[in-house]
């Protein structure tokens, strides 16, 4: 069979990085054939692997991996307008085909790419006389349900961005015909999409908790594709088809189908445990679950987040770095400010109404108000969705929830012996500790100076580890005094981490309740305190810390407020060279963590499926095909019946806004929709598609405005201004352009123009 001979040119810190050169037994020219990867068990995981390190890193990846997409659509205007790059050049208009500001890091050729990595583990998986390793079952049947919903997924980006591709479900041969290719219709690659997924879903379900195409994954699995993400896919892809850009008369793709299709998706991840994210956080992490959630790493075994579908892996949104106010330490831009329109979508708590219904002027300068809203344009920022106050920073919003934020007295300590069922090692600033036995423990240095009086004293470090401790304990102790001391709080969870993650203990109510140092022998002075940390009761733990300390704060005045005023610590700015600045009078908020900076990030990463994008999904369908308030049946076992208006007013009530009332016509209801989708999605990526789906670019992306905010004695004065036109609202930016190269090379090869209209 020719396919068992075409070689592989393997790259070794690519699809084989985790085997070494001795391991693979290469030839000494570096390539080996098919067979040899599949008849080995370690060679095909890696491959399937490799398959998976095509799924892209949602966040800031454009603008040099700064910037969002929100950047790009009518939810922000972005400081960089004035620097060369990304930004500038889609502000003034300067996209093409051989230049395309929006392509990103994972554009045609990655998913491509992706696509063929996945068409060559499917063929060969699936091929006995290559695939010939010994594999278990489950195991298999796992990678390969993975795959083909990977491979849908990759198909869904390229669509959502180029609209219909060519479609290709099998290793290229050496001696392909180019000349037979087409772009496939937007139908037929949402059919195959779907396929796809089916073909996965198929799969039996094992009672396996490791192996299989599953629902259920361990935390040490982020990255495992589940058989949520392939119910995900095709609610997305389903809506997408009926949607205004690419329905055409006759597609099977109508809503009632995408009503069919996406209820099917949503109950089958309720009925599997999925639930919009409602914890609610102290006071001093975040201002309401909803902000919670979007800063919290998601646990994908869904102990604590089981909203989550899947997560972007690595790549942390660093708001505060890229898109951070001027008082925030380590910042290096303003980045993405979010527009007044978006701050416009807001409602208000108290009546559930929005605010602005429109404008009566062409710049947006008028807004046209919502008399029963209870909106007042003299305190704008009062009384609004609490989605606003954990999505954007405004004029006076806190910098932080706590004060103490800032000022604070830091006593940094290491661990040193004596130690207990404990290897100890120290590298630079970090130090691994590792359980050899029960009853592990280790010392800390002392103190080496007194605490100050203060509010709060809190234990904190940045860490990574292997397990998730249960168990942990510190105690008071004095040197020279016993071996133990007074326990400051047991029970104390430290999360698994993979990679450096902020670790804090409030000691307060345990330095009330005991004071410091209670056993001491001759009443040593406090500096020569210090604590012992007990990790866990067992073996097999590693934990590596860095900036071990206790902070103490000390009662400073309240948080220096984020003043956006002209003339404030954070003032607008129209000066293109002072990117620090907002253009707009507003920063990013959402995925921040106010206690994120220089010496750790811990800013939220972006979701790229979540349950609340299958409730509006489900929503937006389901009012299209019987109207907002008729209920549409279950479509899995245990699931109840569901209107577009109930699956909207689950989502408000999360956030504790006042549900939309039954009764809406058609028309009303669907501008609620689209203005709830706008708010409970800001900066997620799904802006810029939907009013390109919806064929309302050209009302939506012109331009956008900001709020200019004049200090007047104790008052202020507020002043809607129009930022610069874009001209990227025109039909042709409903698609993106398709690489020049890309499409001369196709129209050489079959003869038919390949590029989208306009480019």
């Amino acid at each position: 069979m020719k396919k068992q001979f075409f070689k592989l040119t393997i790259i070794f810190f690519g699809l084989f990085g985790l085997e070494s050169c001795a391991d693979l037994d290469l030839p000494s020219d570096g390539r080996m054939t098919l067979a040899d990867v599949f008849g080995n068990y370690q060679r095909t995981r890696n491959y399937y692997g490799a398959c998976l390190s095509y799924m892209p890193q949602v966040g800031f990846m454009y603008q040099g991996q700064r910037t969002p997409l929100a950047s790009f659509s009518d939810e922000a205007h972005d400081a960089s307008d004035g620097a060369n790059g990304n930004v500038n050049d889609w502000y003034n208009d300067r996209t093409s085909s051989t230049n395309n500001p929006v392509a990103g890091a994972y554009s045609w050729a990655h998913y491509f790419q992706g696509i063929r990595k996945c068409n060559t583990f499917l063929t060969n998986i699936a091929d006995p006389s290559i695939a010939t390793a010994n594999i278990d079952e489950n195991e298999k049947n796992g990678w390969i349900g993975q795959i083909h919903v990977l491979r849908a997924y990759f198909y869904l980006q390229l669509i959502k961005r180029f609209g219909g591709v060519p479609i290709i479900n099998t290793p290229y041969e050496v001696t392909h015909d180019f000349s037979q290719d087409r772009r496939a219709s937007f139908e037929e690659c949402v059919d195959f999409i779907l396929a796809d997924c089916d073909a996965a879903l198929a799969l039996p379900e094992t009672n396996s908790a490791t192996t299989g195409f599953r629902w259920d994954i361990s935390d040490s699995e982020r990255g495992t594709i589940t058989r949520a993400f392939a119910y995900a896919v095709k609610s997305q892809a389903a809506l997408y088809a009926a949607s205004p850009l690419w329905y055409e008369a006759g597609s099977k793709y109508t809503w009632e189908k995408a009503t069919e299709i996406t209820k099917e998706a949503l109950d089958q991840c309720l009925t599997h445990g999925f639930e919009l994210f409602k914890t609610k956080p102290a006071e001093d992490i975040a201002q309401n679950a909803y902000a919670y959630y979007f800063i919290l790493r998601s646990d994908p075994s869904r102990a604590i987040d089981k909203e989550t579908i899947f997560e972007s892996t690595t790549a942390r949104t660093n708001v505060w770095k890229f898109a951070g106010t001027p008082i925030t330490s380590g910042a290096e831009k303003a980045g993405a400010g979010p527009s007044q329109e978006l701050v416009d979508a807001y409602g208000m708590q108290s009546t559930g109404e929005m605010p602005v219904l429109g404008y009566s002027d062409a710049q947006h300068l008028q807004p046209i108000l919502n008399p029963a809203s209870g909106y007042n344009p003299e305190n704008p920022y009062e009384g609004r969705d609490p989605r606003f106050y954990a999505s954007v920073y405004y004029n006076n919003s806190p910098r932080s929830l706590t004060s103490g934020s800032v000022d604070k007295d830091l006593y940094p300590l290491t661990f040193t012996t004596p130690l207990n069922n404990v290897d100890l090692t120290t590298n630079g600033g970090e130090q691994t500790i590792r359980t050899t036995s029960s009853d592990p423990w280790v010392f800390t240095t002392t103190l080496g100076n007194t605490l100050s009086a203060g509010e709060r004293r809190v234990i904190s470090f940045e860490y990574k580890s292997n397990k998730t401790v249960n168990n942990a304990e510190f105690f008071f102790c004095v040197a020279g005094g016993p071996q133990g001391g007074v326990s400051s709080g047991e029970n104390i969870t430290i999360q698994e981490a993979s990679e450096w993650t902020r670790f804090e203990y409030d000691l307060s109510t345990a330095i009330e309740n005991f004071g410091f140092g209670v056993n001491s022998n001759g009443g040593q002075s406090p500096e020569n305190h210090f604590l012992r940390f007990d990790p866990t009761g067992g073996d097999g733990y590693e934990i590596t810390i860095r900036n071990l300390r206790i902070e103490s704060f000390t009662n400073p005045p309240s948080a220096t407020p984020v003043e956006t005023y002209v003339g404030g610590n954070s003032g607008i700015s129209s000066n293109i060279t002072e990117t620090r600045y907002t253009r707009t009078g507003y920063y990013l908020r959402k995925f921040n963590n106010y206690k994120s900076g220089v010496s750790v990030d811990a800013d939220g990463l972006m979701k790229i499926f979540r349950l609340g994008e299958l409730y509006l999904n489900f929503a937006e369908a389901a009012y299209q095909s019987v109207g907002p308030d008729a209920a549409v049946e279950a479509k899995a076992s245990g699931a109840s019946a569901l209107s577009a208006r109930e699956a909207l007013n689950r989502i408000r009530a999360r956030v504790d806004m006042p549900p939309l009332p039954s009764g809406l016509s058609k028309e009303n209801f669907e501008v609620r929709y689209r203005n709830e989708r706008q708010v409970e999605l800001a900066f997620e990526e799904h802006r810029f598609f939907d009013v390109r789906r919806w064929k309302i670019l050209n009302e939506t992306d012109k331009f956008v405005t900001g709020m200019r905010i004049t200090k007047t004695g104790d008052g202020y004065t507020y002043s809607r201004f129009k930022l610069q036109d874009r001209n990227t609202n025109s039909d042709k930016y409903l698609l993106q352009p398709i690489s020049q190269s890309e499409a001369t090379k196709m129209q050489s090869y079959t003869g038919q123009n390949w590029q989208n209209p306009g480019w």
